[in-house]
């Protein structure tokens, strides 16, 4: 009799836990008013893992860009986030969102998925952005920028890179503790794609320090402020 109770116990503990995990996970997909009313939230981080181009054809509001299907790009730029504000993420029609949620759970992320994707927000007549027709930077034009009498550092960044937004207060710091012997240049990677390809510009943020209008040194990513201020010494 004992071990009858103890496994109708275990059994009904069991269906428990699974009512329950299922439950959470399908709370996960939310629908477009669901999913607008949590990117409401303050202190949320809105992710879009479709391709560059997909993003600039048009994209949701203050979202950042990871592309699912560049898994090396993904895990750069999904590391910077911070894992204490849930992450909302859409794709087309939710399919590679899906399965950025599956990752990001894993990994130890709370995060939420639009159903449908961006198609569906758009069916359902919801504002998107789309990227603005900018000016290409000319090579000319970019090197009037570096003078030959300055240290100058170059920021390839862009708002919708998580890595960048980690490093933007960095630089910021660095450059009002050097005014005067430093010159900062800021670049939107995201938009001048031509200097960006002339450059060899393969990954954001990307940081170069010119020094008598020679390029003396470049790296990518999150870098830490004593390696970047050794290097504009």
């Amino acid at each position: 009799m004992l071990f009858k109770n103890l496994l109708t116990l275990s059994l009904a503990v069991v269906l428990t836990f699974a009512s329950c995990t299922g439950s959470a996970q399908q709370n996960t997909n939310l629908n477009t008013t669901e999913f607008e009313k949590g990117i409401k939230q303050n202190d949320i981080q809105l992710l879009d893992v479709r391709t560059p181009a997909e993003y600039q054809s048009g994209h949701l509001k203050d979202a950042f860009l990871a592309n699912w299907n560049n898994k090396e790009e993904f895990m750069t730029r999904v590391k910077a986030l911070d894992k204490s504000k849930p992450v909302y993420t859409y794709c087309l029609s939710g399919g590679r969102s899906g399965a950025a949620l599956k990752w990001l759970v894993e990994n130890g992320y709370t995060a939420y998925n639009l159903d449908g994707g961006i198609a569906a927000w758009k069916k359902d007549g919801k504002d998107v952005e789309a990227a603005a027709n900018v000016k290409q930077i000319t090579m000319q034009e970019y090197q009037a920028m570096i003078p030959s009498d300055k240290t100058v550092l170059v920021d390839f960044g862009a708002v919708w890179c998580p890595p960048c937004k980690v490093m933007n207060p960095i630089i910021d710091s660095l450059a009002k503790a050097k005014m005067g012997s430093m010159q900062l240049v800021k670049v939107d990677g995201g938009d001048q794609v031509e200097i960006s390809k002339q450059l060899n510009i393969e990954a954001l943020p990307t940081f170069i320090v010119y020094k008598n209008g020679k390029e003396v040194w470049r790296k990518t990513g999150i870098v830490d402020a004593a390696e970047i201020e050794k290097n504009l010494n």
